[in-house]
């Protein structure tokens, strides 16, 4: 369900409720960030991250007007999951500078081949960079924004307890992930009752 403007704190409430929301927030994302192999880092998104992103966007903007606001509403809104997909933030992540730029060369492409698999279901590929193309003919991006579109069957898996593994398939860079009953149970949640 996407955001609506009335779904936000105004600029000197979210001011007065920043601190305790932030602290939900942080909490929250927890149970929806998913290392995979010691350099992808998956952020799941849902309607608290988002609205979390565009609060911050509207302080650190100073945006109050009615447009402005619908601008921000615009471009965070795809990001909400529908109820038949994951939302990703994608980060690579290379403390070293010098390791991230070689890093970077190395695994363009890397987004195409990251995957959602839901026990005994088929392996889900992502749907990268819906957004603007996030890579040159040389190297690809630190950051890339991913769907993963599930069938019936797979939903209906997830939600009744199915594991959840996340990973990669790209020659430079193979690691797959099965989340913990928390966080699985909070990604289920995703896809609705």
């Amino acid at each position: 369900m996407p955001l609506h403007p009335a779904d936000l704190m105004t600029l000197e409430t979210y001011s007065r409720e920043r601190p305790a929301f932030r602290e939900r927030v942080i909490a929250h994302k927890r149970l929806r960030k998913v290392a995979v192999g010691p350099n992808l880092t998956w952020l799941f998104e849902d309607r608290l991250t988002v609205q979390y992103q565009v609060q911050e966007m509207l302080r650190t903007e100073r945006i109050f007007e009615s447009e402005g606001i619908a601008d921000e509403l615009g471009a965070y809104n795809p990001l909400i999951p529908d109820g038949t997909n994951f939302k990703v933030t994608l980060l690579i992540e290379f403390a070293d500078p010098a390791e991230r730029a070689v890093a970077l060369r190395s695994l363009k492409g890397v987004e195409a081949r990251c995957y959602a698999e839901v026990a005994g279901a088929t392996r889900v590929y992502a749907i990268a960079d819906e957004d603007l193309e996030r890579e040159n003919a040389e190297k690809t991006s630190a950051v890339h924004f991913l769907r993963f579109e599930f069938d019936a069957a797979s939903l209906a898996a997830a939600r009744g307890g199915a594991a959840l593994t996340f990973g990669a398939d790209h020659p430079a860079y193979t690691f797959a992930t099965t989340v913990a009953e928390p966080t699985r149970a909070a990604l289920a949640a995703d896809f609705g009752a």
